[in-house]
C-alpha cells in the first residue's frame, strides 16, 4: 500500500480549489468564490480523512492571510504515507486599471521529502472574470490534500456579487504527464443568515487511473462559514485517480 500511495503522489498532486479544501495545495489559480476573512487574518483548520481502501488520514493547517496575500503552514499523517510538512504562499497582484482589469497569481509551495512546486496564473475582469494557469512540481513524493492534478493547465470562468453571492466553473487538465486526467468543478457560495455562509464545490472527474483503466467520478466539497468557525465534508471517490475513495470531515477556527 505505501508504494502505492508514493507513486500516485508523484503523479497526481494537489491543485485548485485552495479554500476550498483545507490543506491549500499548489494553486494554478483561486477559487470561483467572493472572500471577506481579512478582519479574522488566521485560520486553523483539522480535517480527518476517512479512507475506504486504505489508512486514514489526519492533516492540521495553519493559515494567515492579509488583502491580497496569504501564507500557510501544515502537516499531514498516516500509517501507509508517513508524515510530511509543508509550507507555501499565494497571492494576486494587480497589474491593468478600471478600464481593464487584469491580475496575476502566482504562488509557491515546498514539502518534506523534497518536494516543491509553483503555479502562475492570469485573471482579467473582477465582477466578471476569466483565469488561465499553469502548475508544475518536481514530481517528488507529496500527500495529495485536494482534488486536482499539479502538473497542468487550468481555466477559469466566475461571477462575484455584492451580496456575498459567487459562482464558477473550473476546468483542470494534466499536460504534463499524458494521463488525460481531467476535473471540472461547478463552485456556487451563498450568504446565509446571521453571517453565515454556504459553499458548494461539485466535481466531475475522468481520466487514466492508475492501473491503467478509464476513472469517471463525481465528488463534492460542502462548507458552512459561521462568523469564526467553520464545518466541512468532501466526497472524493477514486482519490487521485487511485483505488481509494476518501471521505474528508473537517472543521476550524477563525482568529
Amino acid at each position: 500500500m505505501a508504494g502505492r500511495r508514493h507513486a500516485a503522489s508523484r503523479r497526481r498532486q494537489a491543485g485548485v480549489a485552495v479554500a476550498l479544501a483545507a490543506a491549500a495545495g499548489v494553486a494554478a489559480a483561486q477559487t470561483p468564490v467572493a472572500q471577506d476573512e481579512n478582519a479574522l487574518p488566521w485560520k486553523l483548520t483539522a480535517t480527518r480523512h476517512f479512507v475506504r481502501g486504505g489508512a486514514d488520514g489526519i492533516d492540521l493547517n495553519l493559515r494567515w492571510r492579509r488583502e491580497s496575500s496569504s501564507a500557510w503552514v501544515g502537516f499531514y499523517e498516516d500509517r501507509d504515507f508517513g508524515r510530511q510538512a509543508r509550507i507555501g504562499w499565494d497571492s494576486q497582484w494587480r497589474l491593468g486599471g478600471d478600464a481593464l482589469p487584469l491580475s496575476l497569481l502566482p504562488s509557491v509551495q515546498a514539502a518534506s521529502r523534497g518536494f516543491w512546486g509553483g503555479s502562475l496564473a492570469l485573471q482579467a475582469g473582477e465582477r466578471f472574470y476569466v483565469q488561465a494557469g499553469i502548475g508544475r512540481t518536481n514530481l517528488k513524493p507529496y500527500q495529495n490534500l485536494n482534488f486536482d492534478p499539479n502538473d497542468a493547465l487550468t481555466a477559469v470562468v466566475g461571477w462575484k456579487g455584492d451580496d456575498g453571492r459567487a459562482l464558477g466553473v473550473t476546468v483542470v487538465r494534466d499536460d504534463r504527464l499524458h494521463t488525460g486526467q481531467q476535473h471540472v468543478h461547478l463552485t456556487g457560495q451563498w450568504p446565509l443568515p446571521e453571517g453565515r455562509r454556504l459553499t458548494l464545490d461539485l466535481l466531475r472527474k475522468r481520466g487514466q487511473g492508475e492501473d491503467g483503466e478509464m476513472v469517471r467520478a463525481t465528488g463534492f466539497t460542502a462548507t458552512v462559514d459561521f462568523p469564526r468557525w467553520f464545518l466541512r465534508v468532501a466526497w472524493d471517490p477514486k482519490q487521485n485517480f487511485g483505488p481509494d475513495d476518501v471521505l474528508r470531515i473537517g472543521g476550524g477556527w477563525r482568529f
